[in-house]
C-alpha cells in the first residue's frame, strides 16, 4: 500500500506532505505516526480554526478544561495548556522525522494570538513565550505576514526562533517576506550566532485567492468580446499562477550567490489554503500543479485522503512559467486589482481566525462551568 501511495511518492519528487489538522486523539491513538510511515507526513500545522474545532466541538478535552478550572485556571491559560500539550505531543511524534533528516523535516506549527495581527512588538512577545513554552526544536511559531508582522519576522529570527509565516496571499507580499528573513538572518550573524540551525517556511495560500477572483472573471465572461476570452483563459488559473512566480523567485533568490554565502537554509515555500472550495475543480488541484523540490503541501484530511486515493504525481510546478505572468497580466487588462484583492484577503483571514479564537474562548468558558 504504502509503496504505491500517491503521497509518498511526492517525497521522492522532492516536496513534503504535511498535515493542516491536529486533535489530541489523533495524537494518543497513533494515526499521525501511522501517516508518518505510510503516507510519508512531513509535519503539521495548526491555526485558532482547528483548534476551535477539536476543542470546542468534541468533549474530547472537557475533562480537562473542567479539572483545570476547578484549579483557578483561567479560559485563556486552559487553552494555551491544551493547545500546547497537543503540540508538544505531535512533536514528539516527529521527532524521528527531524532527526532522521537532520532538522530539515518534522516540524508542528503553533500560531500567537490572532488579536495581535497588528501588532508588531505584540507578536514578538507572543512568539518569544511560545517558543519557550514548547520547548521543541521541531516546532515553527506561525506569524501572519501582515505589515506588523514583517518586522516581527526579523526579529524573531534574529533571535532564533523557528517561524512559519502565514495569511500570505499576494507576491508583492511574499517578495517582502523574504526580505524580512533574510534582514533577519543577517543581523543574527552581525551578533556572531550561528544561522544553519534555523528554519522557517512561508505559507502561500492559494484556493482563496480563486474563490476571491472568479467571479470578477465570470462578470467579464458574461460582456462577450475579447475581454470575456481573456476572462474565460484565466479562470481559476489566478492563484496556481501566483504560486509558480512566487517559486521563481524563491529559486533565484535563495539560489544566489549572495544568499549561499550566509550559509543559512532556504525559507522554503509551503502552499496552504489548499482544499478545492469550487466544487467544479479538481479536489486535488492545489496539490497536482504545484509539486516541485524544496517545496511543501499542507492539506487538510480531505484533500490528504483525497491525494491518497487519487493523485498522479509528477513534476508541475516548473512548467508554464510564461503563462503564469501571462495570467496576471490579464488580470491588470481586465482592471483586477490582485494587491487590493490579496490586501483584503489578508484582513478577511485575521479576522476569521479572531472569530475562531473568540469562539474558542467562549466555549472554553462554558465547559469550564459544567
Amino acid at each position: 500500500m504504502a509503496k504505491n501511495n500517491p503521497l509518498k511518492k511526492l517525497e521522492l519528487l522532492g516536496q513534503s506532505v504535511w498535515l493542516d489538522y491536529i486533535r489530541a486523539d489523533f495524537i494518543s491513538s497513533g494515526e499521525l505516526l501511522r501517516s508518518i510511515l505510510e503516507d510519508g507526513l512531513g509535519g503539521m500545522t495548526s491555526n485558532p480554526s482547528i483548534f476551535e474545532k477539536a476543542i470546542a466541538k468534541s468533549d474530547l478535552y472537557d475533562h480537562e478544561i473542567r479539572t483545570m478550572a476547578f484549579q483557578g485556571q483561567g479560559v485563556k491559560a486552559i487553552y494555551e495548556s491544551l493547545s500546547q500539550q497537543d503540540v508538544r505531543n505531535a512533536a514528539d511524534t516527529f521527532r524521528p522525522v527531524y532527526e532522521k533528516t537532520k532538522g530539515k523535516e518534522g516540524f508542528v506549527s503553533l500560531e500567537v494570538n490572532p488579536h495581535l495581527a497588528h501588532s508588531t512588538q505584540g507578536t514578538i512577545e507572543e512568539a518569544r513565550r511560545l517558543w519557550a513554552a514548547l520547548n521543541r526544536p521541531n516546532v515553527l511559531i506561525k506569524v501572519p505576514a501582515t505589515a506588523a508582522g514583517l518586522p516581527a519576522i526579523r526579529q524573531l529570527i534574529s533571535e532564533g526562533i523557528n517561524v512559519n509565516v502565514t495569511l500570505l496571499f499576494g507576491i508583492a507580499r511574499y517578495k517582502l517576506v523574504v526580505k524580512s528573513y533574510i534582514a533577519g538572518i543577517k543581523d543574527r550573524i552581525a551578533q556572531g550566532k550561528p544561522v544553519n540551525n534555523i528554519v522557517s517556511v512561508a505559507s502561500f495560500f492559494l484556493s482563496r485567492i480563486d474563490v476571491a477572483i472568479d467571479p470578477k472573471e465570470d462578470e467579464f465572461a458574461a460582456l462577450g468580446g475579447e475581454q470575456a476570452h481573456f476572462a474565460t483563459n484565466i479562470l481559476g488559473q489566478v492563484a496556481i499562477s501566483s504560486a509558480k512566480i512566487a517559486y521563481n523567485f524563491y529559486k533565484e533568490t535563495f539560489g544566489s550567490e549572495q544568499f549561499l554565502k550566509l550559509g543559512a537554509s532556504p525559507q522554503k515555500l509551503l502552499w496552504a489554503s489548499t482544499s478545492t472550495k469550487d466544487p467544479s475543480y479538481s479536489d486535488v488541484k492545489y496539490v497536482e500543479a504545484l509539486i516541485g523540490p524544496d517545496t511543501i503541501n499542507t492539506l487538510p484530511p480531505e484533500t490528504l485522503e483525497a491525494y491518497r486515493n487519487h493523485g498522479n504525481p509528477s513534476l508541475q510546478l516548473e512548467t508554464g512559467l510564461d503563462k503564469a505572468f501571462w495570467v496576471m497580466s490579464e488580470l491588470t487588462e481586465l482592471g483586477i486589482d490582485i494587491k487590493n484583492i490579496t490586501k483584503k484577503l489578508e484582513n478577511e483571514g485575521v479576522r476569521k481566525f479572531i472569530d475562531s479564537f473568540d469562539k474558542l474562548m467562549e466555549a472554553v468558558a462554558n465547559k469550564s462551568k459544567l
